[in-house]
């Protein structure tokens, strides 16, 4: 793992050697102030010599000045590395999140990913930063001093060789007892994530349905879940501190008093004394800083395991060997294909079974069913987006997996049932389909989608700002945006995942007819719910529990299918109704 994430400080390895180089500097001269501090006591002050205090004043003087310029080098270098380092971290999660397929996906929650690529990194930043400054201080300011002391005074120097194993012992006990704790407590950061995302993004429905005390309780539960985690982890890591402090006082004590008692027998000088009290502070602050990067560890080791799963993760659909890059023609065929989703996997649980399906090039195709009988999953499966557990599904005559999978999906445009759409104006939205498209090709992939007309009246017409996922345009609106950016693309087969539902039924009807019209030779695959929205289509494919139930055109269904007949007949007497009331209505 450590590998692993050190391969990502790349560009910024110079600075992360500089830093420990310039930190090794800074404790060097630490180390000789001291020494010269007593050299100024035991003999300048000791000998009435001026001109050697002045002196020794100067070297002091030149080596305080040059531990500053040291220290501020190293903090500079340490900051650079440790900012490049998580930037590479981040970046390489993102791009890594992009090659993922839907199962992928699936496996992580987008809570989750976020929480890695934001509170995990800046864990791993920071422990990173202590790793190559405080964690090379420390061991070397107390290397350092620890042979000061011993070429001033062997019998004291026994005192740190007692202490420092007492205070490691300590450390290993707090990380292994705090570890695991951490370790839980990311994935209630997780959960956190995933109850703001959630109340964020539909708090539009939950003050609509007046729940915002629900949601309240549902944070309250789960920040309290993260704050007595991290309650009973800082119990533990707590200790740290405490005993650190008991045993510099301790050993400044025992030093002080083996010491005078030196100095009174003439064994040791005053200045000696003093330097091997200073060298102590040194040492013992440099074990402290040690614990704090070691607690630092702990915490953000298990950072550092989530962001490694990230990037560890194999996408489950990647591209093979030498891939078919051009697709001929926009014909489907399934054969033998049966689904199911990577967690039912050992339940053998199918949430597709046994689709035989030929649509030729440019024909129409509805899709019916109710709800959970995977008509979406079905078209999921054209552009790879999961991969079929058995059978084989072909594109122009080829299985979609000896494609590449951008050319591919290139060649496939899909209007997903969630309508997503990006901050900035429509005009951007649009070129999603194509980036380099033209005024001319907005406006007449607009038209085709029956979105031309709202967005001329816009004040900014396609230069209008849209909201964070467009929220001020309705949802019709939006739909047909989707759709025109679908349409942009040029697609040679298209797919609408019942997005035309909350588009009324006569500027369905306009929709359609344009497809018809001006996209003839494009496939074109539509979900829907209203029976209006597919009766037209060359076929309509009747979905039922992951099974096809029946395929024809509307009258053909009407006469051979019970379902598609059940939902026909409760739709177009619906209608009847609705038109009856309102004839009523125009009477009185």
């Amino acid at each position: 793992m450590i590998k692993k994430l050190a391969s990502y400080v790349k560009e910024y390895k110079k600075a992360a050697i500089l830093t420990p180089l310039f930190v090794i500097l800074e404790v060097v001269m630490e180390v000789i102030i001291p020494l010269l501090m007593a050299k100024i006591i035991d003999v300048g002050i000791a000998n009435s010599d001026v001109n050697y205090i002045v002196k020794m004043g100067i070297f002091l003087t030149i080596s305080a000045i040059m531990s500053l310029i040291f220290g501020m080098l190293s903090g500079a270098f340490a900051a650079k590395a440790s900012a490049g380092f998580a930037k590479n971290l981040r970046k390489a999660m993102f791009y890594k999140v992009q090659d993922y397929s839907f199962e992928n996906i699936d496996k992580f929650s987008t809570s989750s990913l976020i929480t890695r690529m934001t509170t995990d990194v800046t864990r791993v930043q920071m422990a990173f930063q202590m790793i190559i400054r405080i964690l090379v201080r420390g061991p070397i300011m107390m290397i350092f001093a620890l042979l000061m002391v011993l070429s001033i005074s062997a019998k004291l120097s026994l005192v740190f060789l007692i202490a420092i194993p007492a205070l490691a012992a300590m450390l290993i006990f707090i990380s292994l007892k705090a570890h695991p704790i951490f370790e839980a407590v990311f994935k209630k950061y997780d959960k956190l994530n995933r109850v703001v995302q959630e109340n964020l993004s539909g708090i539009r429905v939950v003050k609509a349905f007046v729940r915002e005390k629900t949601e309240e309780k549902k944070f309250q539960d789960v920040n309290d879940d993260i704050k007595n985690y991290f309650v009973k982890a800082e119990k533990i890591v707590a200790f740290n501190s405490p005993v650190m402090q008991l045993t510099i006082y301790t050993c400044i004590l025992v030093i002080s008093w083996i010491g005078s008692r030196l100095i009174v027998g003439g064994a040791m000088q005053t200045g000696q004394l003093s330097s091997i009290i200073t060298y102590a502070w040194q040492i013992l602050s440099s074990l402290m800083m040690l614990s704090m990067v070691f607690v630092m560890i702990i915490i953000s080791q298990s950072s550092a395991e989530r962001i490694v799963e990230v990037i560890d993760e194999e996408p489950a659909i990647k591209n093979p060997e030498n891939p078919i890059k051009e697709v001929k023609d926009g014909s489907i065929s399934f054969k033998n294909v049966s689904f199911c989703y990577s967690d039912e996997k050992d339940k053998n649980k199918f949430a597709l079974e046994n689709i035989n399906l030929d649509i030729k090039e440019g024909e129409t195709i509805g899709i019916i069913g109710g709800t959970g009988s995977s008509k979406s999953t079905l078209v999921q499966l054209i552009p790879r987006l999961y991969d079929v557990t058995k059978g084989e599904i072909k594109v122009g005559g080829v299985d979609v997996r000896k494609y590449d999978i951008h050319a591919l999906r290139d060649s496939v445009a899909m209007v997903l049932q969630k309508n997503v759409l990006f901050s900035g104006t429509i005009a951007e939205n649009l070129r999603w389909g194509k980036k380099d498209a033209d005024q001319e090709e907005l406006e007449d992939a607009c038209k085709l989608a029956q979105a031309d007309g709202f967005i001329q009246e816009f004040p900014s017409k396609y230069e209008t700002v849209l909201d964070q996922g467009g929220t001020n345009v309705s949802g019709g609106q939006k739909q047909r945006i989707c759709i025109a950016r679908a349409i942009l693309k040029k697609p040679k087969i298209l797919i609408l995942d019942d997005s035309t539902s909350a588009v009324d039924t006569k500027t369905d009807s306009f929709i359609r007819k344009a497809f018809r019209e001006e996209i003839p030779n494009t496939t074109k695959i539509i979900i829907a719910q209203r029976v209006t929205s597919v009766e037209d289509a060359d076929r309509i494919i009747v979905i039922d529990n992951g099974k096809i139930n029946g395929i024809g055109t509307s009258e053909e269904l009407l006469k051979t299918n019970k379902i598609y007949r059940e939902v026909y007949e409760s739709q177009m007497k619906g209608d009847e109704d609705a038109s009856g009331e309102e004839h009523e209505k125009e009477n009185v």
